[in-house]
């Protein structure tokens, strides 16, 4: 196997991929958040309602208010990543074979073989490779003919690495 595409200059692309990547690792927020905003809301409604309001009700307010805030920051952090992200729009590609992910991006290039990668996921836009926990970058299948995205599709497949979200 071997794809190479280029990726444009697109002042758009660097602010998708950085909230594609930022989104991984700030989806606990929006879990934790929720917890925390529905217990406070709970407490709230059932101190409020054995009339235990004047002691214990700012202890649930703080919970609700806490449980909003976390909410809200991955939604923040992507929207900052987004406008601050403008500014690295340079022309790249991707050169992948068997062996690696050859990236580059303007005059920086880097790379990662196949065996470090832990999995892949699937996104309307891109591939996201993980190494490890974390994720490492993305693939952007869009950009890629139809042929290839297939090709890769069948070869991340066959190594047991890609998983459907």
């Amino acid at each position: 196997m071997h794809i190479r595409f280029d990726v444009p200059a697109d002042p758009a692309y660097p602010g998708r991929v950085a909230a594609v990547l930022s989104s991984v690792g700030l989806r606990k927020y929006g879990y934790v958040g929720a917890v925390l905003t529905a217990v406070g809301a709970f407490g709230l409604a059932v101190s409020l309602g054995f009339g235990w309001g004047d002691q214990i009700a700012p202890l649930y307010i703080a919970l609700v208010l806490g449980g909003l805030l976390a909410v809200l920051y991955a939604p923040l952090v992507r929207l900052r990543a987004r406008r601050r992200s403008h500014r690295y729009a340079v022309e790249g590609g991707y050169d992948i074979t068997d062996d690696n992910i050859m990236m580059r991006s303007g005059t920086e290039s880097g790379g990662i073989a196949w065996d470090g990668v832990s999995r892949v996921t699937e996104t309307p836009e891109f591939w996201i490779v993980y190494v490890g926990r974390m994720p490492a970058t993305v693939i952007p299948h869009r950009l890629m003919s139809a042929g290839d995205a297939e090709t890769l599709r069948t070869f991340l497949a066959a190594r047991g690495l890609l998983r459907r979200r």
